[in-house]
């Protein structure tokens, strides 16, 4: 499914341009920041199920999609910037983070900065503040989960999906891990996952919902409760039904329409 009347645009940041999916309209904008792994076709279904007017902005990260050829770092912090410049570059004036898993980590870091417009922010399945049971093997096994097609698969049965992805999600989601640039795909497991800004997210003061699928096995509802929500004192947590850590693909109707729910509260 496509979005109606959305364009792709880049957005110059430092050492190249990211690749986007834009639609103007009605704010607060909503800014979309993927997963690893992923790119902006990560939340297309989602998209899809928006509103109409909704304003939004879906774009690849430095060294995934589109954008694979942006040379690094790609720390979180270098990631956070770039956000900060699509969206000082499409001249948001009031604007909502959305983030999923290492998206929602870098969401996480950037609000903390209380950004000028920030409304609030919408984590999916977010990487908690600091890492939980990440040991070196884990971090190991991470850096090599997208090394071939064999590899994707494997980590999309055991770890990434509840079972929910038609045969031409399963597709993209290939496609998109295996499309990464080397140092993109080591980044995460070896840097980013374990980088602890738990200090930081006590800063954000706007509202935050978490979604959280019920049979995620990488960022369980039972972990992020525990070790996130207890420092965001402005968020809340709910449970997205029959879904693992893929939720913008294996329940995009669920995930657009807590989207909305938001959007309207803010307004």
């Amino acid at each position: 499914m496509t979005s109606q009347n959305a364009v792709d645009r880049y957005f110059d940041v430092p050492g190249g341009r990211v690749c986007a999916h834009v639609r103007e309209g009605d704010g607060p904008a909503l800014v979309f920041l993927h997963y690893w792994g992923g790119s902006r076709r990560t939340w297309g279904p989602v998209l899809a199920r928006l509103e109409p007017g909704q304003r939004f902005v879906a774009y690849d990260h430095r060294g995934w999609g589109d954008s694979a050829g942006v040379p690094g770092p790609y720390g979180l912090e270098r990631l956070a910037d770039d956000a900060q410049r699509v969206i000082d570059s499409l001249g948001c004036s009031r604007w909502v983070l959305v983030g999923h898993s290492m998206g929602g980590k870098v969401a996480q870091l950037l609000a903390a900065r209380r950004p000028a417009g920030l409304a609030g922010v919408v984590l999916v399945a977010p990487a908690p503040p600091a890492p939980i049971g990440v040991t070196e093997q884990v971090r190991e096994t991470m850096s090599h989960a997208y090394d071939d097609e064999r590899t994707v698969l494997r980590s999309i049965d055991l770890m990434l999906t509840h079972g929910g992805l038609t045969p031409e999600l399963r597709r993209q989601v290939v496609e998109d891990s295996l499309r990464g640039a080397d140092q993109a795909r080591f980044a995460w497991p070896r840097q980013g996952l374990v980088q602890d800004v738990s200090d930081s997210v006590g800063a954000i003061e706007v509202p935050v919902r978490v979604l959280a699928g019920s049979h995620d096995k990488v960022d369980p509802p039972g972990v992020l409760a525990e070790h996130l929500l207890p420092l965001l004192p402005t968020a809340s947590l709910t449970v997205l039904r029959e879904t693992g850590h893929l939720s913008p693909l294996e329940v995009p109707d669920q995930v657009a329409a807590h989207l909305s729910a938001f959007v309207a509260e803010l307004r």
